[in-house]
């Protein structure tokens, strides 16, 4: 496949409209990060989002201190409707996997099984390390699983985390295979690694991890592909080869959102061209976990989301619209 493309990049691309739209009546969810998505029956989308704000919203666009901040949640969207689904009751919601007793548990990559049955979702456990803001580790990986229809959660059974690798980072199915995509996160160096497991159910077989030239049954055999990942990137068909989205985080709080080629799922990602910059990065606002949404596709135009947030907690409290996604729409076009 040709691997120099040029990139032309439109912001504030659907859905983010109706997400912010939806936000603002404060009725629901009102703000997170993660921001997955996944095709499922009857014309539905499952957004799956991490660290999520509750409403209401004040009529100044500000949150009440008191406003429900849960670890997970799905938004689904149905005909231009959104419906936020969380753990608990109306009154005391939670989140859809409930924290462990130390820590809590962030979402990654979600795709379904058993035809489209089953929401599998990767769930990252996290646990505290003492009383400080930043006391916390990642302690091990996860499959969530959800039914597609009631959203209720089935199953929460171990996945692989021998590694030191967050195994949450992209899901790929290609040629009867699921292609699962990997952070080792050192924090200044983040590198991605590739597991892949026949057919679609993460927990029905065993495991194969990328040595670099061929597949290990060893998840310590797995090598790092490339540096300068983000923990949430995609890997998606694009051509005859592949398409590999992420934030550059060779630099601490980049602004840059890149896409590196492939003529194989399992690298190597090559000629990177930026895609975007985004513009809300600076000051205490970061941005952050870049990756397509290749079953919203129109044509050749990719849409990709990213994720906004401030360094400051106050000021997600006295502005609802910051810690909200936003989505491109990304044209890609052969150099001459």
């Amino acid at each position: 496949m040709s691997t120099n493309w040029t990139a032309q990049a439109q912001p504030h691309a659907a859905p983010e409209g109706l997400l912010n739209a939806y936000s603002d009546t404060g009725k629901g969810w009102t703000g997170a990060d993660s921001t997955y998505s996944v095709p499922l029956s009857g014309g539905r989308t499952a957004f799956v989002f991490s660290d999520t704000f509750l409403g209401p919203v004040n009529p100044d666009g500000s949150r009440p201190t008191t406003t429900p901040f849960i670890n997970n949640s799905f938004v689904i969207e149905q005909g231009g409707k959104l419906k936020t689904v969380t753990g608990g009751t109306a009154t005391n919601p939670t989140a859809l996997v409930p924290p462990p007793s130390n820590g809590w548990y962030w979402f990654g990559a979600a795709q379904t099984s058993n035809a489209g049955r089953n929401l599998d979702v990767i769930a990252l456990r996290f646990e505290k390390t003492g009383p400080g803001q930043w006391d916390w580790h990642w302690a091990s990986n996860y499959l969530a699983r959800f039914d597609s229809k009631t959203f209720k959660l089935r199953s929460l059974k171990p996945l692989p985390s021998a590694a030191n690798v967050q195994w949450s980072g992209w899901l790929l199915r290609d040629h009867g295979y699921t292609y699962i995509y990997g952070v080792e996160d050192l924090g200044s160096s983040k590198y991605q690694h590739v597991a892949r497991v026949r057919g679609d159910d993460l927990t029905a077989k065993a495991w194969e991890y990328w040595t670099g030239s061929g597949w290990s049954a060893d998840e310590t055999a797995s090598a790092r592909v490339l540096e300068g990942v983000a923990n949430e990137h995609s890997v998606t068909q694009w051509g005859d080869g592949y398409l590999l989205v992420t934030h550059d985080t060779t630099e601490l709080f980049s602004k840059r959102v890149l896409g590196y080629f492939s003529c194989s799922p399992t690298g190597p990602f090559v000629k990177p061209v930026e895609l975007y910059q985004t513009p809300e990065t600076g000051g205490n606002i970061i941005t952050y976990n870049s990756h397509e949404h290749p079953d919203l596709r129109r044509g050749n135009e990719l849409l990709v989301s990213y994720n906004v947030n401030s360094l400051v907690s106050d000021d997600l409290y006295a502005d609802v619209s910051i810690y909200r996604p936003r989505f491109l729409t990304v044209t890609l076009a052969a150099a001459q």
